[in-house]
């Protein structure tokens, strides 16, 4: 039962992917593209009573000094066919996937998308991205024909446009009348959208699933995202997982809500986040550090380095100090991640002050940097964090990404969940049948399953 006056923990599940690093030479890790996999953590996350499993995608390799950043996730099947395999083994957990708003077409997102949702009885959620290079570009024979300044028009029109075929279907469009032979009513699925990223019209081939769209997710960290997220979005991923940082990007983006006409319970704020439990806060710690030195191996020190400075230092001693050369904020050594491609200058000069103050080596600072585990201690310790950073207002909840695949959230839900519920801060059991149902937001619309029913 809901604790009154307390709000509710918001969970989700990560599948490691894109801006991850797992912990691959692990005994207990296991293939990071099986479908065993992804059914394995899926149905984790169902069991805990999570509101959905997420899973992230980049459409090109990424690469270092021309060769794959094979450091990071790479041969990871599309994000929309796993998902609809996890649709017939599971059956509350929402399903969301990351699909490109640059260099995809409404159509076929929006058709995509309403077939998941109903093959999911009103699962799917898509957390709208969007690209802003020519290396990710080459993969479509379009290079850089978007300004990155026009990367967000693109996708809110975008968005847009896929709510229209949505809505092309209304909720009596399908009476399936046996005594008339009414099947689809006149005019059904019929739309026409002009624009200035989009001229089609034709008929959408696809009913509305029970949400009546899919739950829309937003991550952006830029002024220009956190705008977006605040007109448009349903969630908005957060990377800001310190207690003072969270809670100044929640006031902001919550902020942003009342002029878009719309109130904070209609965005949920989701950073991401990693737990490490064990029996003790002292066991949890050690264990915890053991974990950050082989996600942040010399390899990926040396190479985080070289993406910053963007020049090869392959002959740097990762348990060194940094190098004593200037960067060179022209040159793009890690090619396909977002997070090095700009300030680089800057982030040299922040870097040099902290590895100087604390005395740090490379690899030492890329820990500090990169971030240890958010969650870490007993079942109760970790327990009582989530809650108080979602009380505090830091958070609507978490999107937990384990280090392990497939079972690194088997504490989590086994140890750490029941605690939460006891505190009447997350649900017992699931409520309602829909992603939609599990945020707490209304359905956008009728479904037509839900005329013919009535």
């Amino acid at each position: 039962m809901a604790a009154a006056g307390l709000k509710q923990v918001h969970l989700a599940a990560q599948l490691p992917g894109v801006h991850n690093v797992t912990a691959w030479s692990d005994p207990r890790s296991e293939s990071q593209i099986a479908i065993e996999s992804f059914v394995r953590l899926a149905q984790t996350a169902e069991r805990g009573k999570f509101d959905f499993f997420f899973l992230a995608e980049g459409l090109r390799l990424r690469e270092h000094k021309g060769l794959f950043y094979d450091l990071d996730i790479v041969g990871r099947p599309e994000n929309l066919t796993v998902l609809s395999a996890l649709a017939a083994v599971t059956e509350r957990l929402g399903l969301a996937a990351t699909v490109n708003a640059t260099f995809n077409e409404p159509y076929e997102v929006a058709r995509r998308l309403a077939t998941l949702d109903l093959l999911s009885a009103g699962r799917a959620a898509w957390n709208v991205v969007t690209s802003f290079d020519s290396f990710t570009g080459e993969n479509f024979r379009r290079g850089g024909f978007l300004a990155e300044a026009d990367r967000y028009t693109r996708a809110a029109e975008f968005l847009a446009t896929a709510r229209e075929l949505w809505d092309s279907w209304q909720p009596d469009s399908v009476p399936a009348d046996a005594a008339t032979g009414e099947f689809v009513r006149p005019g059904a699925g019929r739309f026409a959208h002009r624009g200035a990223h989009f001229d089609i019209s034709g008929t959408f081939t696809t009913p509305r699933g029970p949400q009546g769209h899919p739950v829309v997710i937003q991550s952006g960290e830029s002024d220009q995202g956190r705008e977006f997220a605040a007109a448009e979005a349903d969630v908005i991923f957060s990377k800001y997982n310190r207690l003072d940082q969270a809670r100044a990007f929640y006031a902001d983006v919550k902020g942003r809500l009342a002029r878009h006409g719309r109130s904070p319970e209609q965005l949920k704020v989701l950073p991401t986040a990693s737990v490490v439990v064990a029996d003790t806060d002292a066991e949890a710690a050690a264990y915890a550090e053991e974990i950050t030195r082989t996600l942040v191996g010399p390899q990926t020190a040396i190479a985080h380095l070289e993406a910053v400075w963007g020049c090869d230092l392959s002959g740097y001693d990762p348990d060194g100090p940094l190098p004593d050369i200037a960067p060179r904020p022209d040159s793009l050594l890690l090619k396909g991640h977002s997070v090095f491609r700009t300030g680089r200058e800057e982030t040299v000069r922040r870097w040099r002050e902290r590895a100087e103050q604390g005395g740090l080596s490379i690899r030492e600072l890329m820990i500090e940097v990169n971030g240890g585990q958010t969650f870490v201690g007993s079942p109760r310790t970790v327990a009582d964090a989530i809650d108080r950073f979602v009380q505090s207002e830091g958070a609507d909840g978490f999107v937990l990404v384990p280090h392990l695949t497939p079972d690194g959230l088997d504490d989590v839900v086994d140890r750490v969940v029941p605690l939460l519920q006891e505190k009447g801060v997350f649900r017992a059991e699931y409520t309602g049948s829909t992603l939609r149902d599990h945020l707490g937001l209304d359905p956008v619309g009728l479904p037509y399953a839900a005329t013919e029913a009535s």
